[in-house]
């Protein structure tokens, strides 16, 4: 059976070097309940990150 992914919400924030942190933290403690997230600097302005939420 194929597991899908669906992006649930995403937000532009100015990007910070510990913010992988809080998405390392969320992503151990909410995979059980089927939930990931992302962390990704913006292509456009390196001063923006990209946070995303899935859920498969």
């Amino acid at each position: 059976m194929e597991n899908s992914i669906t992006k649930l919400a995403a937000v532009k924030l100015h990007y910070s070097p510990d913010l992988y942190k809080i998405v390392d933290l969320l992503n151990k403690t909410l995979k059980e309940q089927d939930f990931m997230f992302g962390l990704a600097l913006d292509g456009t302005n390196e001063e923006q990150a990209i946070f995303t939420i899935y859920q498969s």
